[in-house]
């Protein structure tokens, strides 16, 4: 009984996680963002500017990054889950920065724990490592959703 009883609680919990990540954008719907600095998606540098961001199919796993003024600069990009400590008040955009370089790093949606994560490209890995090995971290940019 006790071991029904902790299936069906996993069970809700991991539903509540996924139902979370599903409802912060439904398919087609864009988000718009003022992203004040030049950044880099997939190995990808798009240049400062409002920025689209759209999920392009029913899971949460892929988007799509478009320039408003500018339509060639876009990265199509997928993402994973991840947990937040805490939930935003705001819908925003995370950055790693390295030096000059900054990185898309996560999108998390206003109220929910549950972000998405893109995976570190490779240029981004050896930025970390070349840091880490100087014992420095890269710094966090937040960049609030319109």
């Amino acid at each position: 009984m006790k071991r029904c009883f902790s299936v069906m609680v996993i069970g809700s919990v991991l539903t509540l996680l996924i139902a979370g990540t599903a409802h912060a954008q439904l398919p087609g719907t864009r988000i718009r963002v003022l992203i004040p600095f030049d950044f880099i998606v997939r190995g990808r540098t798009l240049p400062a500017g409002n920025y689209d961001l759209t999920r392009i199919n029913d899971e949460p796993i892929d988007l799509i990054i478009r320039n408003v003024d500018h339509k060639r600069d876009e990265a199509l990009f997928q993402t994973e889950p991840v947990y937040i400590d805490r939930a935003s008040r705001k819908d925003v955009l995370v950055f790693h920065r390295y030096g000059d370089s900054y990185f898309l790093s996560e999108i998390v949606t206003a109220g929910d724990q549950t972000g998405r994560e893109l995976i570190p490209s490779r240029a981004e890995r050896q930025l970390r490592r070349e840091m880490a090995r100087n014992q420095v971290e890269p710094e966090t940019v937040t960049v609030a959703l319109n």
